[in-house]
């Protein structure tokens, strides 16, 4: 993905190494996972990879300085490639002004408008104050524990996290959440894979019009977005945590219908086509 010396979005705040204190220890941190997977089901459930990285109750001051590095440039330039596609695409599509999420960088854990947060939950976006939250290192675990490497996939993260955020406009998000009580947990299940999948055709539609720019994306940058989704399916996370799989309780999707729902917002490029997700995926 050629991205250097394009636009960088001023609505990313740097809190990495803000004054930072890790104290949250394993059992904690378990528990947040749980209500985070019930409430906001883009917490997203790869937490269990990292759970036994997790480390013990320390409190630690870091400066009270941003840092100026290459991945931040590189997240504010993806940022404002969302911007400037969803600022167009969105009023065609949805007859509504687009109003651009904020995104933090954070390191180690970070307090969001839905609560405290680790950096082992993944990237993630918060309803409530229209944040996408990511900790740069997350991209390290993403190379390395999912074998998922290069910069495109890096961008199909924010894209998808992005894709929450247009939920969240169009008021999908909080029709999910209402099911909460009200549906079986197997049923609420499916509504949250259909969430998540409909955000990955969302980031799909985000890469067929940056594929417009030319001399921006090429067919190697597909194949890392598709790798990174297919490595962050249910089904694969729940192989290499706990040796099988149990499709009942899937919150994401499965590693083929994540890669043929980004394939498809890839192909057609049209939002309007979101809630196919909802209607004719077989969960």
């Amino acid at each position: 993905m050629r991205w250097q010396g394009r636009r960088q979005s001023a609505n990313v705040e740097d809190r990495r190494g803000v004054g930072r204190e890790v104290a949250m220890g394993g059992g904690l941190l378990t528990l947040l996972i749980l209500g985070a997977a019930i409430f906001f089901p883009d917490l997203v459930p790869v937490l269990k990879l990292f759970e036994d990285q997790a480390r013990p109750p320390a409190r630690q001051a870091a400066p009270a300085r941003p840092i100026d590095d290459e991945m931040g440039a590189f997240i504010k330039t993806v940022k404002a490639d969302n911007e400037d596609v969803w600022s167009q695409l969105f009023p065609q599509a949805f007859q509504k002004r687009y109003v651009p999420a904020k995104l933090v960088m954070f390191t180690a854990q970070v307090r969001s408008g839905c609560g405290m947060a680790s950096a082992g939950m993944g990237p993630f976006y918060c309803p409530l104050d229209k944040t996408v939250y990511i900790d740069p290192a997350f991209y390290d675990e993403l190379k390395r524990r999912f074998g998922a490497p290069g910069d495109f996939a890096q961008a199909y993260v924010i894209a998808h996290e992005v894709g929450h955020h247009i939920q969240n406009q169009l008021g999908i998000s909080q029709q999910v959440q209402s099911l909460q009580g009200r549906v079986s947990q197997k049923e609420y299940n499916k509504a949250s894979v259909r969430l998540e999948l409909q955000a990955d055709f969302l980031a799909g539609v985000w890469a067929h019009h940056m594929a417009r720019y030319a001399g921006i994306l090429d067919e190697e940058d597909i194949r890392e977005a598709i790798n990174a989704a297919a490595a962050i399916g249910d089904d694969r996370i729940q192989k290499q945590t706990q040796g099988y799989v149990q499709p009942e309780k899937f919150t994401h999707g499965s590693s083929e219908q994540r890669v043929r729902w980004f394939m498809y917002g890839l192909k057609e490029g049209d939002p309007r086509l979101m809630d196919r997700a909802f209607e004719v995926d077989s969960l």
